[in-house]
Parts: C-alpha cells; sequence; structure tokens
C-alpha cells in the first residue's frame, strides 16, 4: 500500500523582518504555524563575523528548540563582504578567498544549529572574463567548499537567480556535473525566479530540479521582471507546483521569501502562510488560527 506523501513544511525568510530582532521573528514564525526559518547570515541579525558567534548560536539554537522550528542558513546578504559591490567578491572574482571563507562559516553555523543545507548563489562573473574560465573558477570555488560540507555532513545548495552566471536549472546541473555529480551538491529553486526568467514551465523546473531538489523558495513574480510580490500579486498558478512539490516527497522547506514587505512583516507573513495552506489544503493548527504574539519578557536570551 502507497503511503501518501507528507504534507510541506513552510518556512519563511529573515531578509524579510529586517526590522526585527531574530527571537522575535522566530516568535512571530512560531505563533503563525510556520515550521522553520530561512536565516540569511548577516550583520542584522546574526553576524558570521561576530567575537560571540559560538556563543549567539549556542542561544539560537534553544530558541529555536523551545519555538520548534527547523532552520536553513542562507549566504545571500548582498552587502556582507563588500559594501560598495553587491554579492561581490564572488567564487569567480579577485577576492574569492573570502566567499569561501564565508561559506565555510555557513556551514559551520548550520552543523551546530542543526540545519542540513546551506544556500549559496553564483554571483555575476567578472566582466571580460571568458565563459568557460568563469564555469572553472566557479567549479573550483565549489569543489573546495565541498571538502568542508563533507566535514560537517552539510549540504550546499546552489539557487539559480536571475540575471547572475548560474541563472537557471540547467546552468545548476551543468555546474553539479563540473564538481562530479558530488552527493553534497543539491539545489536550491527559487518558484518566482524560474518564473521571471526560465523559458521552461516552472512546473518543468520542478520536475527537472527534482533529483538534486533540498530547498525552494517561493514568492509571486511576473515575467521578466525580477521583484518578489506577495502570493496574488503575479502571475504563477501556485496549487499544481505545490502539489508537485508534494509529489516528489520534498522534505526540505519551502520558505517565503518577500523582502519588499519588511514593514509590514508581520500581516506579509500571516497572508503568506494562509495563502500556502489554503493553495495546499493544508490545515492550520489545532485552534484553527494562529496564536497572538506574546508580550517579550524582560531579559530574554538575544543571539
Amino acid at each position: 500500500m502507497r503511503h501518501p506523501p507528507p504534507p510541506l513544511r513552510f518556512g519563511y525568510g529573515t531578509n524579510g523582518f529586517t526590522n526585527h530582532r531574530l527571537t522575535d521573528i522566530l516568535a512571530v514564525l512560531a505563533d503563525l504555524g510556520y515550521d522553520g526559518v530561512a536565516l540569511t547570515l548577516d550583520h542584522a541579525h546574526l553576524d558570521p563575523y561576530a567575537d560571540d558567534l559560538s556563543r549567539r548560536v549556542a542561544v539560537l539554537a534553544r530558541h529555536l528548540e523551545r519555538h520548534g522550528l527547523d532552520i536553513t542558513i542562507e549566504t545571500g546578504a548582498p552587502y556582507l563582504l563588500n559594501p560598495w559591490g553587491k554579492h561581490l567578491p564572488t567564487l569567480m572574482s579577485d577576492g574569492s578567498e573570502l566567499r569561501i571563507d564565508l561559506l565555510r562559516r555557513a556551514l559551520r553555523v548550520a552543523a551546530d544549529l542543526g540545519s542540513p543545507t546551506v544556500h549559496l548563489c553564483s554571483g555575476p562573473a567578472p566582466d571580460r572574463l571568458q565563459e568557460e574560465d568563469a564555469w572553472k573558477r566557479l567549479a573550483a570555488g565549489v569543489e573546495t567548499v565541498l571538502q568542508t560540507a563533507e566535514r560537517y555532513g552539510v549540504a550546499l545548495a546552489f539557487e539559480p537567480e536571475p540575471y547572475m552566471f548560474v541563472d537557471t536549472v540547467e546552468r545548476c546541473l551543468d555546474l553539479a556535473e563540473r564538481v562530479g555529480g558530488h552527493e553534497l551538491f543539491g539545489i536550491t529553486l527559487d518558484v518566482g525566479h524560474a518564473h521571471c526568467v526560465e523559458e521552461r514551465s516552472v512546473l518543468d523546473c520542478v520536475g527537472l530540479a527534482a533529483p538534486r531538489l533540498r530547498n525552494t523558495q517561493i514568492e509571486d513574480m511576473r515575467r521578466g521582471v525580477h521583484q518578489h510580490l506577495e502570493f496574488g500579486a503575479g502571475e504563477i498558478d501556485f496549487p499544481p507546483v505545490l502539489a508537485a512539490l508534494r509529489d516528489l516527497g520534498h522534505r526540505g522547506l519551502v520558505s517565503v521569501e518577500i523582502q519588499g514587505g519588511t514593514l509590514d512583516a508581520p500581516d506579509v507573513a500571516r497572508r503568506s502562510i494562509e495563502f500556502l495552506r489554503a493553495a495546499t489544503g493544508q490545515e492550520p493548527g489545532p485552534d484553527g488560527k494562529p496564536r497572538p504574539l506574546p508580550t517579550p519578557r524582560a531579559g530574554i536570551e538575544a543571539p
């Protein structure tokens, strides 16, 4: 007898809560009924270069356990390494050792927090660098980071990103081949990005990514416009996409990524989880609605 696939598990990205303390983000997401959080390492929430990083990670682990939240670690903070250049340096550019160091730090944090993956993307290729040379540099950098991934048992989840060097699932799979099909090289599929730039349909992208799919990011989007929108404000038909992910038995988080909603983050997160529940037919918690956010207690530990 074939068992039904497990329900999808929804998360929300901290890059959509930039005006909140990390501890408050976790409380809001837990009270709304999310299953996890996609934590972008950055100076605001968890700085991977903080002198007391180990203490902060230990405190965060306790908060995650308290709220019953899973976590995935993301490294897409655009200006963390260079205040003038977005997503620079890359694994293809001068200074790539800084990017390698960040990814190694992220893998260590992920291992300490129980995250099965670390998200990364390619960034732009340097000007005037031949494409094949860019591929070689990118593959060499990923192979170096995979050595650290092996040590911690944490997978890399590479995201195709619009207008970056690796911008499609097909190019992500090309990179997988260039690193020898390593078992710890996976894919983060962003549903909105796929609709934005892929020639294939979103459903076809899900199928193509499926063998290496580790995480999913989700938001609405319009064709050819890289702007993360609330559900219903773009063009994507979500129920078939969510059904396809569920039929695959997808076990990674399906994380909402709406950076532009940060000034209204709790309400955007509430509307998002309600939309996703309706689109999947998954029921909310036992009381039928999210619990109200509790009043913060004095003296609570902060990462």
